[in-house]
């Protein structure tokens, strides 16, 4: 299913749903951060989905780094819970949602590198190239956050 972000956008379509969805921050010993690209919409983007049933949040984190990168972690905190409601995210279902993502910090414990069927593209990537990659505001905005290593998480 595609998707397109809107960011502050006065044009974007007004919102119709909500849902709880995790991000997950990782890096490696060398300080480089697990990304992927994205196929519903072409970005670079730390690993992340939605929450499902029966599942806690630190679970969901867990889960969406495995299926969509093949590595095992473990989540070690919290960088911060985001709700702007001038974040909508549109599905070509019809579906627009209101951002409600809780980013979390974790550590790699395991696993291989690999893509699946949400990321056509799993890597490493060094913290002072990240940047150079396409990747959304928002996202930008966690990793700045986990970055800046904050005495607390944020949130909107």
């Amino acid at each position: 299913m595609a998707r397109v972000d809107y960011l502050n956008d006065p044009n974007a379509p007004k919102a119709n749903s909500i849902a709880v969805a995790v991000s997950v921050f990782i890096q490696d010993d060398e300080g480089r951060i697990l990304m992927i690209r994205r196929t519903d919409n072409d970005l670079y983007s730390i690993p992340g989905g939605q929450l499902e049933l029966g599942e806690t949040l630190s679970q969901a984190a867990v889960r969406e780094v495995r299926e969509e990168t093949g590595i095992e972690c473990e989540v070690t905190g919290v960088i911060g819970l985001y709700s702007n409601p001038n974040h909508v995210i549109a599905y070509d279902d019809g579906e627009v949602r209101q951002e409600f993502s809780i980013c979390f910090r974790a550590k790699a414990i395991g696993g291989t590198l690999r893509t699946s069927a949400e990321s056509k593209e799993a890597a490493w990537v060094a913290d002072c190239e990240v940047f150079q990659l396409e990747i959304h505001d928002s996202i930008k905005l966690r990793i700045d956050h986990a970055l800046a290593e904050r005495p607390s998480p944020f949130f909107s």
